[in-house]
């Protein structure tokens, strides 16, 4: 995002510096419709991020959290992150963040939604202020905010299963929220001064690695990759006197990353995991795993590149590299800018990442990691982020060409707005079927709490299901997990398999 900086000065720019007649932040036409407008069309993916935080309480427990829910009410948060340390997978940190919700059995798949989108979009905002802060940029009112809830709501909404990607806990603390805070892990060291915010950075950035690494090995993956191109590709990019610190604080976030994989990957509940999948290193690279994973990856990125919302966050790229300035005597960090280089290095990270998260995953899901869609959002958001740099880039071009800005940030906003608008359908369609869905399941959750209290040990259970989630007897009975769980849910010995709602 930072597409306006020199490496001598920002004021290199051929605009003038800001001044009375610029948007300063307190006189002038900043304060006008003029150059307050993005703030208005803020409005659009906000109210969709609204909208879908209000849908968020018709969410009930589905899956794994059957088996999570009982769990951390007989055991406890720490008991869970045992469960997942000692027999299910290793990932202790996901442990943490799923029994935080799961403390809160339905009440806590209601509200997560809500608290969660609300603390990506504040991440995404802060990271973007401080972006432009440090390259010396000065944008009008609202625009830092508009382009971070752009880019949360591309990234949430515009997947083919948003009920995966947003609502379901327990993939969305993995997949979701976890490249959110991997990215925020940048925000000290944009806002480092001196040699104790330089240490704090250094210390953020490990300690997130180490979380990072037990929380999401397909996040963790995208890490390594990014934070390896800054190490390598620093001094093409940074001016010297920052290219050091670059490289020290991405060596901090690959360690921090290194220890949490060892953490995870030598722990019992992990080896099972692999075992129990055949998971191993021999299979992970076998010649029809790489080739698998080749294809899936093929199919994903055609479903991506062709899903047009994504051009929101395209349009609110190009926003910002239209209305952004260069702000006089501001040292620069980055070197003068190099679009294509800039952007080639972000595709070509994006790409590895992504075939590479896609092969990890591939034992485990085989062809089915082209509709296990949940996965994909651990690349998806550098995705997004590599779009809105694009069209900052494109947004800049036509800004020092000094030809129909105004044509041009008019069509950019009508795009930002389609695309925002264009979410909203499929948003409440899937909403329809989420208030379907938690009918039928406060219908039979009451019933199976009747059965329980009047003494029984065996009653019928029928499958609720929405957006392809998992149920106990799922394909017409003959899939039995997690009815056990269910069991355990409501203190009964066993639940069998019913057709009728009771």
């Amino acid at each position: 995002m930072a597409v306006d900086a020199s490496g001598v000065n920002v004021a290199r720019d051929p605009d003038p510096e800001p001044g009375p007649e610029r948007w300063n932040g307190r006189q002038g036409p900043f304060w006008s419709w003029r150059t307050s407008w993005p703030l208005a069309l803020s409005l659009l993916p906000l109210g969709l991020l609204a909208m879908a935080s209000l849908l968020g309480r018709h969410v009930r427990p589905s899956a794994d959290e059957w088996c999570f829910l009982p769990s951390v009410r007989d055991h406890g948060i720490t008991g869970l992150i045992g469960k997942f340390y000692f027999t299910d997978n290793g990932r202790v940190g996901n442990g943490l963040l799923v029994g935080l919700y799961a403390k809160f059995p339905v009440a806590g798949h209601q509200w997560f939604g809500l608290i969660s989108g609300v603390l990506m979009l504040a991440l995404l905002w802060a990271l973007t202020t401080q972006l432009l802060r440090r390259a010396g940029l000065v944008v009008p009112r609202g625009l830092p905010l508009l382009v971070a809830s752009v880019i949360a709501a591309v990234f949430l909404f515009a997947t083919p299963n948003t009920y995966k990607t947003f609502y379901w806990p327990a993939a969305s603390v993995s997949h979701t929220v976890a490249p959110v805070l991997a990215c925020a892990a940048a925000i000290p060291l944009l806002r480092a001064r001196g040699r104790r915010g330089r240490v704090a950075a250094l210390a953020t950035v490990l300690a997130a690695g180490i979380f990072m690494g037990t929380l999401s090995e397909e996040t963790s993956v995208v890490a390594l990759v990014v934070l390896s191109g800054a190490v390598l590709f620093a001094h093409r990019v940074f001016v010297p006197r920052v290219t050091r610190l670059v490289r020290r604080w991405s060596l901090a976030g690959m360690a921090g990353v290194a220890i949490g994989t060892v953490v995870l990957m030598t722990s019992p509940g992990s080896i099972e995991r692999r075992e129990r999948y055949g998971a191993d290193r021999a299979s992970l690279f076998a010649p029809e795993t790489l080739l698998g994973s080749l294809r899936g990856f093929g199919q994903i990125l055609a479903t991506v590149l062709t899903t047009w919302q994504y051009l929101g966050a395209v349009a609110a790229g190009v926003l910002l590299g239209l209305l952004a300035r260069g702000r006089a005597g501001r040292p620069a960090a980055l070197l003068p800018c190099r679009p294509l280089f800039l952007l080639s290095l972000g595709a070509a990270a994006f790409v590895v990442s992504g075939y590479l998260c896609t092969v990890i995953t591939y034992p485990v899901f085989g062809a089915r990691v082209v509709t296990t869609e949940r996965t994909w959002n651990d690349y998806l958001l550098l995705f997004v982020l590599l779009l809105t740099g694009a069209g900052a880039f494109a947004g800049r071009a036509v800004r020092l060409r000094g030809r129909r800005t105004g044509t041009a940030a008019a069509a950019a906003a009508a795009v930002c707005a389609a695309a925002m608008l264009g979410l909203v359908g499929p948003l409440h369609g899937l909403g329809d079927a989420m208030q379907v869905r938690a009918g039928q399941w406060d219908r039979q959750d009451r019933f199976l709490r009747e059965q329980a209290a009047s003494g029984a040990k065996v009653a019928p259970y029928t499958p609720v299901r929405v957006a392809r989630m998992l149920e106990p007897f799922g394909d017409q009975g003959r899939r039995i997990w997690p009815a056990q769980c269910v069991a355990d849910y409501y203190d009964l010995e066993k639940v069998t398999y019913s057709t009728r709602i009771p």
